[in-house]
């Protein structure tokens, strides 16, 4: 069995967590705040450890794109500048972690890790939170600064469908790796690692060629409230798709296409230590209907039948509502109740049952019912059998198997 404990990092990382010291020191402020998911950029496995993100970044060749960014961040010299810089770096970013996911060529990590990206778009905020520019920059401009690198890097400004008559254009989004406390910091998201590997991917069905663009959701319900969701499944919409897939991790064991999203926040902490309840507010700026259920249009029973594996595939009809808002939930199997407050849909009432509650309701409100959409839970990952290790061929394995079936299950759609 492979196991990769966490490397030693090179001398000169201290700025900022893992991000190298390659620039003026006067251009970055180490004593501004920096937020939960940030400050994990320390984290390790075992006291006196190297931090568990930047080794990842380094594993995957990532560590001299951060070197970089944060020497010539020092250098925007004026607010477009910086924002023009910021959104470019982001958009190269996403485009080289889809590169190495989809690469051909033998690499010395594992190409379906999705945890790099995730460590190194923290500590390229990281340097945009603490930087001192050389002009005024206002608390709401470094804001959308850090929001234009953050989406770009995501895959929001790569998301064009290719003109290509006759093909099937399918929009999917997957999500960060959550949970990271402790020893769980060095965990991956199999939805994630599958949306890397189908981002600008055509592929032969028997029914015809499919092309799919795809992007990793933050797994931050500030994120959602920013309106992630609907910008990039409505700047979708103007591309005239097929099909919205929003995946995320679920279940152990098998994958689930979820009958149901619903209107409701259970109020989970996200990767900010942030918890949100009551009703899914609106993103600015999207028509969104007041509906308290959105039902599935996948076409399941055909991704049932698809005979994909290795894990089962199933249809998960639950859902619940409110009888008394905040106090009484009823679960059932069948339909809603007309009038009910949803409270939870089949994928629970934490960020995955949003996503798919926000696509589907920006895409019925934009009256595009020939669209079709939902959502498909992945089996849960692992992690490495060793507690000081970051990875093992076991949990690649796993890791590999889970956005495989993915690929070919999002393929059906």
């Amino acid at each position: 069995m492979k196991i990769i404990a966490g490397l030693v990092i090179a001398a000169g990382l201290a700025v900022v967590p893992g991000v190298a010291q390659a620039q003026d020191a006067d251009c970055y402020d180490t004593t501004v705040p920096l937020t939960v998911e940030e400050q994990r950029l320390d984290d390790t496995l075992v006291p006196g450890g190297p931090a568990v993100g930047p080794s990842l970044v380094k594993l995957a060749g990532f560590d001299g794109r951060v070197t970089d960014f944060t020497t010539k961040l020092c250098r925007q010299a004026v607010l477009r500048q910086a924002q023009q810089f910021a959104e470019r770096e982001g958009n190269a970013l996403w485009k080289a972690a889809v590169a190495r996911a989809q690469s051909t060529q033998p690499l010395p990590h594992d190409a379906y890790d999705d945890r790099p990206l995730y460590w190194a778009r923290l500590q390229l905020t990281t340097a945009l939170r603490q930087w001192k520019p050389r002009f005024a920059l206002s608390v709401h401009d470094r804001a959308k600064l850090i929001q234009q690198f953050d989406w770009a890097s995501r895959g929001l400004r790569d998301s064009a469908f290719p003109a290509r008559p006759g093909v099937r254009k399918v929009a999917v989004t997957g999500f960060d790796p959550f949970q990271l406390t402790g020893t769980n910091v060095r965990r991956a998201n199999p939805a994630g690692a599958a949306a890397l590997q189908l981002d600008g991917r055509e592929i032969t069905t028997p029914s015809g060629r499919v092309v799919l663009q795809a992007a990793v959701l933050p797994v931050l319900w500030g994120g959602f409230d920013e309106g992630i969701v609907e910008q990039f499944y409505g700047s979708a919409l103007e591309q005239k798709p097929d099909a919205f897939v929003t995946i995320s991790q679920g279940r152990p064991g098998r994958f689930d296409i979820e009958r149901w999203a619903a209107r409701w926040r259970g109020g989970s902490a996200d990767n900010n230590n942030v918890g949100s309840y009551g009703s899914v507010p609106d993103a600015a700026g999207w028509p969104q209907p007041a509906i308290e259920f959105i039902e599935t249009t996948l076409p399941f029973q055909k991704m049932i039948d698809a005979g994909t594996g290795p894990f089962p595939v199933v249809l998960n009809r639950s859902f619940c509502e409110w009888v008394v808002v905040g106090s009484t939930q009823e679960c059932r199997t069948d339909e809603p109740t007309p009038g009910r407050v949803a409270a939870v849909g089949g994928g629970g009432n934490y960020l995955s049952n949003e996503s798919m509650y926000r696509a589907n309701r920006v895409r019925i409100g934009y009256g595009a019912t020939n669209v079709l959409g939902g959502h498909l839970h992945t089996p849960v990952l692992g992690q490495p059998a060793d507690p000081a290790a970051l990875t093992d061929s076991t949990f690649e394995k796993q890791r590999r198997d889970i956005a495989d079936q993915v690929k070919a299950l999002v393929s059906v759609v």
